[in-house]
């Protein structure tokens, strides 16, 4: 759950990040025998590790990793990567890990998380409603009202609708899609009767996978990759080392991690190294709520 809003946050500040290794965590294997844990093999063809690999069994050359095969793309934009406060929107760099202030949300309060899609339209939800919001104002235009999952992303065109990017996310262990006109919630799939929840984010890339944050089993919280299409879990990635992570992003092969306590990091998705990033000068009551990136992002590093 996200808490009560925080006091207002300066309404511009640049941080230059000086980077710092967090403590290593190795990796675990999931409790349940049909997820693929760090370097083992679940019994079910289309539960993928690192890589993914593409679903033949319905023959319609849907790559777990995210996307119709080939649809890959370079994004045009610039580098970038958002996260929020409740009341904030934020820009990180990620080639030169420095983070900027775009704006207080005007137009809905309480976000929750917020998704992009691939040609950077974001998406945001709050406790009461689903918005359109302009990354370059942080200006928020509404949707639908009604009670959203506090995990959203896009997932690209071929996972869960053949000719669209759709919006989905999770609510506990249910997988849901979000009708992006009407705000209607439909159930897609779940994780699987494994005894994990969504802890907090989740992010889809073209070609570069579908990773989730989630707890259960011990875990708080834990990285999974997950199959867009059904929102079961394909593979374990194991321990992230921080608790509550509820924004999770995507940028040249890299995630990044927002937590509640205000910490950002990255993590490499071979090793599950994190990587802390500070934040000189940021408000000592900072709270990452949420965060997104363009399914369109690099799958490759700069």
């Amino acid at each position: 759950m996200r808490f009560a809003p925080s006091t207002s946050l300066p309404s511009t500040i640049a941080w230059i990040a000086a980077i710092g290794i967090a403590a290593g965590c190795s990796a675990t294997r999931a409790s349940s025998s049909s997820i693929e844990g760090a370097g083992g093999e679940g019994p079910s063809s289309s539960a993928t590790g690192g890589g993914g690999t593409s679903d033949t069994s319905s023959g319609s050359g849907l790559d777990l990793d995210g996307g119709t095969t080939g649809d890959a793309s370079s994004p045009s934009g610039p580098a970038e990567v958002f996260a929020e406060s409740s009341s904030t929107l934020y820009k990180l760099n990620p080639d030169t890990k420095s983070v900027t202030v775009v704006g207080d949300f005007s137009g809905c309060s309480s976000v929750i998380d917020i998704a992009v899609d691939k040609d950077g339209k974001m998406f945001g939800a709050t406790f009461d409603g689903l918005y359109a919001i302009d990354r370059t104002t942080a200006k928020c235009t509404p949707i639908a009202s009604g009670s959203y999952p506090n995990s959203l992303s896009l997932v690209p065109k071929g996972t869960v609708d053949p000719n669209d990017e759709a919006l989905v996310g999770y609510v506990d262990s249910t997988y849901v899609r979000i009708d992006k006109v009407t705000g209607e919630i439909t159930n897609i799939g779940s994780l699987g009767n494994n005894g994990y929840i969504s802890s907090g984010d989740i992010v889809s890339v073209i070609g570069g996978g579908t990773y989730l944050t989630v707890k259960g089993n011990g875990c708080g919280d834990c990285l999974v990759q997950v199959n867009p299409a059904t929102g079961s879990i394909t593979k374990m990635l194991g321990p992230l080392g921080h608790g509550s992570v509820f924004g999770l992003a995507y940028w040249g092969g890299v995630a990044f991690g927002f937590d509640d306590a205000g910490e950002l990091f990255a993590i490499d998705l071979a090793s599950l190294q994190t990587t802390n990033i500070s934040t000189p000068g940021a408000p000592n009551d900072l709270s990452f709520w949420g965060a997104g990136s363009t399914t369109a992002a690099p799958v490759t590093p700069k």
